[in-house]
């Protein structure tokens, strides 16, 4: 397992920015200061209408599930987010999986580093590791995103939900 999580300050920008360009999201990155729209507070990511906050110290792992909350909800919801993404169980387990698949589009991360750094930021999965779940646990997941058009055979669309 990794010492650390992988953060912003980690990693050159550009794959990230054009990861979120293509679903319509834009990374603000702010001072050392409150991230706007950050639910939980610290580090994490916010989430504000289509834009992504950021600090150097957030972890890749947050941007990505936050992003993928917006590329996961519909419509209606993108319309007024602020702050809290909302959504439901199916939709939660959505969006770990899918950010998943998503972090092999950021060269310094990868899935193999996405799943070390959720177990050590503290995502608890029934069988006891995000790579567990993701391999034995999470074909409801898989569904979800494929019934929403967002990811096949575990290849991403690059779309927003309908």
């Amino acid at each position: 397992m990794q010492n650390s999580v992988l953060y912003l300050s980690d990693i050159d920008h550009s794959s990230l920015i054009r990861l979120l360009q293509r679903y319509q999201l834009e990374l603000v990155i702010v001072a050392d200061e409150h991230i706007p729209g950050s639910f939980w507070g610290d580090a994490e990511a916010g989430l504000i209408e289509n834009r992504v906050y950021a600090r150097l110290d957030t972890p890749i792992h947050s941007i990505l599930h936050e992003s993928c909350h917006y590329i996961c909800m519909d419509a209606h919801r993108r319309a007024s987010l602020h702050t809290n993404a909302e959504g439901d169980y199916d939709e939660e387990n959505a969006v770990c999986y899918l950010q998943i698949l998503l972090a092999d589009e950021i060269p310094e991360m990868g899935q193999q580093r996405m799943f070390s750094d959720m177990d050590s930021w503290g995502y608890s999965f029934r069988l006891g590791s995000a790579s567990n779940w993701f391999q034995q646990d999470a074909a409801d997941a898989s569904q979800w995103l494929a019934q929403h058009q967002l990811a096949t055979d575990n290849n991403p669309s690059f779309q927003l939900r309908q």
